[in-house]
């Protein structure tokens, strides 16, 4: 479905947009400034945490907005610091480019380049050097690092380095740890990075990080990727306990072993969120995606929308929040779609669509059969958003820009909002 970057222009922060573009006559000044050097350097970490909150980690983003690649610049930005030197636009550059690119940004204007993602990443001046090789090659860079090692504020760091990581990306070829990004779950981390045993292994290592419903999971949360392989299965034999019934063999049907296999999430936790569902309004057939009350109303008028008009209802809802379907459908488009974020699309039995933005989780798939008042997936941020909270809209078409007014769609329902 054809809505990549039709919902808004594309403004990962709306600030960002005077902070990363380097005016005509500011750019021969700053230029200068530009230099090699750790004094106003990131690691390459924190650019990674950047790139997740500007374009949620998608350093090839052009979404025809004038901003582009993994840290958004503007065309004028990246041609002042030396960027065509890689490629005609940030988005057709390499990560490691576009990070070098950024390094000169940072000396030139400052973290405030980025003003609210360099908060949310903890970007500042004076970091380490980042572990980068914009030619294509790493002898470029692996040599002043270590021509550095000998300095003693950088032996002091070498041994934490080399007892726990400090960071998913202080390990090159090996990861132990790994932080939660807008959008992972655990089933898509277990592939990504090969656990073996798969989610559930995932699961069972990070029980006490996630809690007790594998489905929620939050941005920022470290998991340990090292699961091990035999601990598991030692917890299971535990019914040796049955030699205590040993005076009689009847006694084994007992088998107060049964409820212990219960804690092993295959799912089956999502009981535990059922209950918060029961308030929302069923009446006709119909469901309310959230419990919560309403944002930006249905065609609010403003610039910011490609239409003049904001074509759904937003709703104010914490990262996390438990999503519904609206009515029994199928899903016709569940991932990532530009300025929308992470959504998913359903076409209804009536032949109605609706739709759900800015997610930063998914629990079906496409294809997928669902019912009215079903979790399909958790609340975000993802996209081009303000800040949490679910963007809603009824379509008469699976496309943008066949809307119709969802509150009164769901309000025929039965539903009460």
């Amino acid at each position: 479905m054809a809505v990549r970057g039709r919902h808004r222009r594309y403004q990962p922060s709306r600030i960002n947009r005077a902070s990363l573009t380097a005016a005509a006559g500011g750019a021969g000044m700053a230029l200068p400034l530009i230099g090699a050097g750790d004094a106003h350097a990131a690691s390459t970490d924190v650019w990674e945490k950047v790139a997740a909150c500007e374009s949620s980690h998608n350093w090839r983003i052009n979404t025809g907005n004038g901003y582009f690649g993994g840290l958004q610049f503007s065309q004028s930005t990246w041609e002042a610091y030396g960027g065509t030197r890689y490629a005609p636009r940030a988005d057709l550059a390499t990560r490691d480019q576009q990070i070098a690119i950024a390094e000169k940004v940072l000396k030139g204007q400052g973290p405030g380049a980025w003003p609210v993602c360099s908060v949310r990443a903890g970007l500042t001046r004076g970091g380490d050097a980042p572990d980068i090789a914009p030619n294509g090659g790493r002898k470029p860079d692996a040599e002043p690092k270590k021509a550095q090692q000998p300095k003693p504020h950088r032996q002091a760091e070498r041994p934490k380095a080399q007892t726990p990581p400090v960071s998913p990306t202080t390990v090159p070829t090996v990861r132990e740890m790994y932080t939660v990004e807008p959008g992972d779950s655990l089933s898509r981390i277990a592939r990504d990075e090969h656990v073996t045993g798969g989610w559930q292994r995932l699961y069972e290592s990070n029980r006490s990080v996630v809690g007790d419903d594998p489905d929620l999971i939050f941005p920022g949360q470290r998991l340990s990727l090292r699961t091990p392989t035999t601990a598991p299965p030692k917890t299971r034999p535990q019914p040796q306990a049955a030699p205590k019934p040993a005076p009689e063999a009847k006694v084994e049907p007992k088998a107060p072993e049964a409820p212990k296999p219960k804690p092993r999430a295959e799912h089956v936790s999502k009981t535990a969120t059922k209950p918060v569902s029961k308030p929302q309004s069923r009446t006709g057939g119909l469901s309310a995606p959230v419990s919560a009350g309403i944002g930006t109303p249905y065609r609010k008028a403003g610039s910011a929308w490609s239409r003049g008009y904001h074509t759904g209802v937003d709703f104010p809802v914490p990262t996390g929040t438990s999503v519904k379907a609206v009515a029994n459908g199928k899903v016709v488009s569940a991932g990532w779609a530009g300025a929308y974020g992470y959504q998913i699309v359903i076409r209804h039995d009536d032949g109605r669509y609706s739709q759900y933005a800015h997610l930063s989780a998914l629990t079906v798939r496409e294809g997928q059969r669902v019912s009215s008042g079903q979790r399909i997936a958790r609340s975000g941020s993802t996209g081009n958003s303000s800040g949490p909270h679910l963007h809603f809209e009824v379509r008469t078409g699976p496309g943008y820009g066949s809307d119709i007014d969802p509150l009164a769609y769901l309000r025929r329902g039965g539903v009460s909002i």
